[in-house]
């Protein structure tokens, strides 16, 4: 097994490369052409990046409802790395109104570029290809703004009163949008707030935007603040404006609200009497402070690894040399290889190196009843292995006793590690996160139960990495990693964070293991942090290295 050990570790150089700073892209489109000539495309960009020749979704920015020039308000962050070439393709869809998915979806093209390009012109435009190659007329605009050193996010909650009525038939549908007024005099979109429907007195969702997007860290920079009434055909009705800026908008942390009247310039000249179009009051303005998944790692937060194998039927007969679990004597089988690769990651940030390792999908011994959550050390007071190489060990030593059964359910499994999660809750600290990797040959049979299990799993200090064997038809599984559209319980309840990472091994056959692993874990980090952060959980120790605020060259 060495080699296999030697061969993820001498390759896991690729994370030693230091991160020069984050990026933040903003985007916009001009001219998009659309497939149905009867009405206007709902666009949509997803983001993807490569690794290792296969392109992997990164982010996605919002639907714009019947717009042929749409202004994002989505911000990619990305880490840059300035001896990588970090190629990105930007792909648009025409969103299908009743479908938020890709799979609906028209795609109307694309564009490839690299991060280091963006960021050497700092806004780069580039004509869309069409889906057969040819170059199209719909132009894509990327604007690329590092992150200086402040990474401390606002919350801000606004609402508004009486505001003008522009609809003939019922209230106006009014939305809020931030500009920034930038050096060179032009205005960046920093948040647009959704459409509240019929009603003159709106009360929109609280949102993040980070210090940075918002004013630079200028809190004197004049942001220009539009209210518009919502119209399906894409052509908003404009209401009013006003003029703020951070520093008016802190009046609001302690709870007090800061209001601004909503002006109509035509109106006030026109009208004698005229005072405003409403008035747009900030309930409430909360700074919060960001911190890094180091931050949380030298503070003593420990990851804690568990392991979950497939021994199903469908993975084929472990004597027979065609199984997925066939134990070849100097080659080691899918399993082994995607286990190694990201256990060798995770034991890095656990200090006692014991992982709980368990089975699902056969008859145990000894009266072979199918278990989904059997310990596959065989040891149900103790799952735990000694590192990765005890885990192996465990593996190969308990496939000759095993009958290799189904169905394949994994939710019992995602609960059972959910259950050592909620433990941690109670703490209120930030000591123990826990991180469910579970490899499998197959389309899973407990698909509601296992929704059910990921949305309550979503509110815990835990993820759950699916990674793929085999060739199956794995377009089930994409559906539980929230990238596509977002994940929702049987009874409707969405995810409060996503949580899922999956990854079919087959995209990685001829790579590293530390490219499986760096596309398997990359979420990782940020699943932690925004975890922490929402429940306003700090590092137990204030880190002694600003790992949040690389030095530049």
């Amino acid at each position: 097994m060495s080699d296999i050990y030697e061969s993820a570790a001498n390759s896991l150089g690729l994370f030693s490369s230091p991160c020069l700073t984050k990026v933040e892209l903003r985007l916009t489109c001009k001219g998009i052409s659309d497939r149905d000539a009867l009405s206007k495309p709902d666009p949509c960009i997803v983001l993807n990046m490569q690794s290792h020749g296969q392109w992997m979704e990164v982010d996605r920015t919002e639907v714009i409802r019947s717009c042929v020039n749409p202004t994002y308000s989505k911000v990619f962050t990305l880490d840059f790395y300035f001896e990588e070439v970090q190629r990105l393709r930007f792909e648009l869809y025409d969103i299908n109104s009743s479908h938020n998915g890709l799979k609906e979806a028209d795609f109307l093209g694309w564009v490839e570029c690299t991060l280091g390009q963006i960021i050497s012109q700092r806004k780069l435009s580039k004509a869309l290809l069409r889906p057969g190659g040819t170059v199209g007329k719909s132009i894509i605009t990327i604007t690329a703004e590092e992150l200086t050193g402040n990474d401390d996010y606002i919350e801000l909650s606004f609402s508004a009163r009486k505001l003008d009525d522009k609809d003939f038939f019922s209230k106006s549908d009014p939305f809020l949008e931030i500009y920034r007024l930038n050096d060179d005099a032009t205005l960046q979109l920093v948040y647009r707030t959704e459409t509240v429907m019929n009603n003159l007195n709106p009360v929109w969702k609280t949102f993040k935007v980070s210090l940075n997007s918002l004013c630079s860290g200028d809190h004197e920079r004049k942001l220009q603040c539009t209210v518009w009434d919502w119209d399906s055909n894409g052509k908003h009705d404009y209401i009013g404006e006003f003029e703020a800026t951070f520093k008016e908008m802190r009046g609001a942390i302690d709870g007090r609200q800061v209001q601004w009247p909503c002006i109509n310039p035509k109106y006030k000249m026109k009208k004698k009497n005229y005072k405003n179009s409403g008035i747009v009051i900030l309930n409430q303005c909360k700074i919060i402070k960001m911190h890094s998944f180091l931050d949380y790692i030298m503070g003593g937060c420990q990851i804690q690894f568990t392991v979950a194998i497939d021994f199903t039927a469908s993975n084929g007969d472990p004597r027979n040399s065609c199984s997925l679990h066939y134990i070849h004597p100097y080659q080691p089988n899918e399993y082994l290889k995607a286990l190694v690769a990201v256990g060798e990651i995770c034991q890095d940030y656990d200090s006692d190196k014991m992982f709980p390792a368990f089975g699902f999908g056969a008859q145990i011994p000894p009266d072979y009843k199918v278990s989904h959550d059997f310990a596959v050390n065989f040891n149900e007071e103790n799952p735990e292995c000694a590192g990765i190489q005890g885990v192996v060990e465990a593996y190969q030593a308990c496939l000759p006793k095993l009958q290799l059964y189904g169905p394949t359910n994994i939710a019992p499994i995602i609960q059972k590690v959910a259950n050592s999660a909620s433990q941690e809750v109670h703490t209120k600290e930030a000591m123990q996160y826990f991180i469910l990797l579970i490899l499998t040959d197959g389309v899973i049979t407990d698909m509601a139960d296992t929704r059910e299990a990921i949305v309550q799993a979503s509110h815990l200090p835990m993820s759950v990495i699916i990674v793929g064997v085999g060739n199956a038809d794995f377009s089930d599984m994409q559906m539980l990693d929230g990238d596509d559209g977002i994940l929702r319980s049987p009874k409707g309840e969405p995810v409060l964070r996503d949580i899922v990472q999956f990854v079919p091994f087959r995209n990685f056959k001829h790579a590293s293991p530390a490219a499986l692993a760096k596309s398997v874990l990359a979420e990782v980090p940020n699943q932690v942090v925004d975890y922490y952060n929402s429940k306003g959980i700090k590092p137990k120790v204030p880190s002694e290295y600003q790992s949040s605020r690389p030095f530049g060259p």
